[in-house]
């Protein structure tokens, strides 16, 4: 792939921030104008991570409006309503203002998402080296991390459970599909046509009673421990959390805290990873049905982010993400789903496109296992697509035409960071 001149690159990072500028909304950056008009928990992270070298404050702005929202649990929802625009599911399915653990005066969601955000708080500190704002988000990324040690470990092996798929941000992957079965049939008077549109023949109704479940449990962590139907322990989120306790360590001094404790939890969630997702790649786990769902998806090579994978481990996962299944038989890296899979869609969400921020986290992945040509295959090949297609939701993976939204968050904010590694590079 032939590499574009500079000045294609300086006017694509201008389009990638005039894309944030007009996404924001002066207290959080929407995912996309109109069809996300709220705080997504993932999405900001990203965006503070892509906004980290080129607007430090806004990146700053970006973390502690999502905290704001956190539970006196330490939860951090997935969503955090800012505005009274409509959406669904929005603050009546939740009733967020009914729960003493709730922030006062804040609606939100009763999910949480992948616990980037010690990470994107490092990255942030890396690259703009502002100590004060550390010691002002460390205790909320702690209280994050215990509510995930000791809410979250429902099968007792070390490893968080998410209990929607929502929770995943990859809402239709496959990897629901088994457990999702296994629930009732139900019907829902809720119907949002923009979701159904968004989310063909997927298990909405399910997504629904699910969270509703949970709503008129209270939340409770007794309930999601004895009585919850869907419980999934998930490689990439819980690769994600490794990864952000690998960032706690680094941040600990900086708060005046001790960074054992987070190193500690990193090799115990290395170590449960190993015992409970590892068959040859990692795959989800479903906790009620106590066995691997055999489904390789984009999330089975979240682990990499770990930098102390053993070097069998990740070179057996590099053999698959190079090999005929995924990015060996695309035009593009890398499909979401494993293209010889039966649920394999190149036109769904999360069963084949393409997608900026897991590209993103795989690069990441890749340069801290000093494999640079791979890091630089997944660099060069996303900034590709976003010429060609422009900061869309996701792509399809083998023509690299746009699917989804337009002007998408973080696609154009890892765009940024992916622009200014290249340079360097």
């Amino acid at each position: 792939m032939e590499a574009r001149p500079a000045v294609d690159d300086a006017a694509l990072g201008r389009e990638a921030l005039s894309v944030l500028e007009a996404n924001w909304t002066g207290t959080a950056t929407v995912p996309a104008p109109g069809l996300y008009p709220h705080q997504w928990s993932w999405d900001s992270a990203f965006v503070a991570m892509g906004l980290a070298r080129h607007r430090p404050d806004r990146a700053r702005a970006e973390l502690l409006s999502l905290l704001s929202g956190q539970w006196a649990t330490g939860m951090i929802p997935h969503i955090v309503f800012h505005t009274s625009e409509a959406y669904f599911p929005g603050p009546s399915v939740w009733r967020s203002q009914d729960q003493s653990a709730a922030p006062a005066g804040l609606l939100t969601s009763g999910l949480t998402g992948p616990p980037l955000h010690a990470l994107a708080v490092w990255w942030l500190w890396r690259h703009s080296g502002e100590p004060e704002f550390v010691r002002r988000a460390y205790p909320a990324l702690v209280a994050q991390d215990a509510y995930l040690a000791s809410t979250r470990d429902l099968g007792g092996g070390g490893l968080a459970a998410i209990v929607h798929p929502w929770e995943s941000g990859m809402d239709d992957s496959p990897s629901w599909d088994e457990p999702l079965a296994a629930l009732p049939e139900v019907r829902y008077g809720y119907r949002d046509v923009t979701l159904d549109e968004r989310h063909p023949d997927s298990h909405h109704d399910r997504y629904v009673w699910l969270a509703l479940r949970y709503r008129n449990a209270g939340y409770r962590a007794e309930y999601l421990r004895d009585e919850h139907p869907f419980a999934v322990e998930d490689p990439m989120f819980n690769a994600i959390w490794l990864a952000s306790s690998h960032a706690l360590a680094e941040l600990a001094p900086l708060a005046g805290a001790d960074p054992r404790p987070h190193t500690e939890q990193a090799e115990r969630l290395r170590r449960a990873l190993k015992e409970r997702l590892w068959d040859g790649c990692f795959y989800a786990r479903d906790l009620r049905a106590d066995r691997l769902i055999p489904t390789c998806t984009v999330g089975s090579f979240g682990p990499l982010l770990d930098p102390g994978l053993p070097s069998d481990q990740v070179n057996a996962l590099v053999e698959i993400l190079e090999s005929a299944r995924f990015m060996g038989a695309t035009g593009y890296p890398v499909p979401s789903c494993e293209i010889r899979s039966a649920h394999f869609d190149r036109s769904r969400y999360w069963r084949g496109p393409s997608w900026v921020n897991t590209n993103w986290l795989l690069r990441r992945a890749a340069t801290l296992h000093g494999l640079p040509h791979l890091a630089q295959l997944l660099t060069t090949a996303t900034l590709r697509l976003v010429r060609q297609a422009g900061f869309r939701e996701c792509f399809d993976p083998f023509d690299g035409s746009g699917r989804g939204c337009r002007d998408f968050s973080w696609s154009a904010a890892l765009t940024l960071d992916l622009l200014a590694d290249n340079v360097v590079e």
